[in-house]
């Protein structure tokens, strides 16, 4: 009897390691004492967006770790210091295992859509449509810049650029409408023909957007270049 529960401890006890590896491969790629290139990836965009100094070495050390706990922090994600699904997806990289599963039940398409949705609600909800779609094209013409990472995640995420991501407003389940003004800016339509930033003047408080070229005001944004 002894021995049987014995065994039966020891297969309750697998079971669960089993698991936190589950877990850990699908979620955690990379941690303390990860090395390879996910991890100089992870280095590289983390410096581009200047969280991290040190050597992009592919070595998850202590800089790494503190880098990306700030990163974290400041983005409104679990500043627990594990590159993850969520944090993978906000420094604009691919999570590839998460991916292989999340492939079969959404098109890149959706989820750029999503991650858009997320930013115009957060920043534009209550604006004319025009001016949520405007909020949305913005977001793809710094995509497009050489002056800005080259991703939709990239750019939302990217460190200071958006109150939304500062207060946790990102995190706010968009409705229709800023799902339909995702679409509509993904689909090509810019109704600030170009601009790279909009600001509301009423409450603005950095002295160097006051010195972008507005270009038209919509609602309670103007938008410049």
């Amino acid at each position: 009897m002894k021995r049987k529960a014995m065994r039966i401890c020891a297969a309750l006890l697998g079971a669960a390691l089993m698991m936190l590896v589950g877990i850990q491969t699908a979620y955690a790629l990379v941690y303390w004492g990860s090395q390879g290139a996910q991890v100089r990836q992870v280095q590289q965009k983390l410096k581009q967006w200047g969280y991290y100094d040190g050597a992009v070495d592919g070595v998850f050390g202590q800089e790494t770790y503190d880098a990306l706990v700030y990163f974290q922090r400041r983005n409104g994600l679990t500043a627990d210091g594990v590159a993850g699904s969520q944090t993978l997806a906000a420094l604009g990289l691919s999570d590839t295992s998460a991916s292989a599963v999340s492939a079969s039940t959404t098109s890149s398409y959706e989820s750029d859509v999503e991650l858009l949705a997320r930013l115009i609600h957060g920043e534009a909800r209550g604006e004319p449509y025009v001016g949520m779609v405007a909020v949305g094209a913005v977001v793809l013409n710094r995509v497009k810049s050489s002056k800005f990472p080259n991703t939709i995640a990239g750019v939302i995420y990217q460190a200071g650029a958006f109150d939304a991501v500062r207060d946790g407003q990102i995190n706010l389940t968009p409705n229709e409408q800023s799902r339909r003004a995702a679409r509509d800016a993904l689909n090509g339509w810019d109704p600030t023909n170009g601009c790279l930033y909009y600001y509301n003047p009423a409450t603005a408080t950095s002295d160097w957007i006051w010195t972008r070229e507005v270009r038209l005001s919509i609602g309670d944004h103007s938008f410049a270049v």
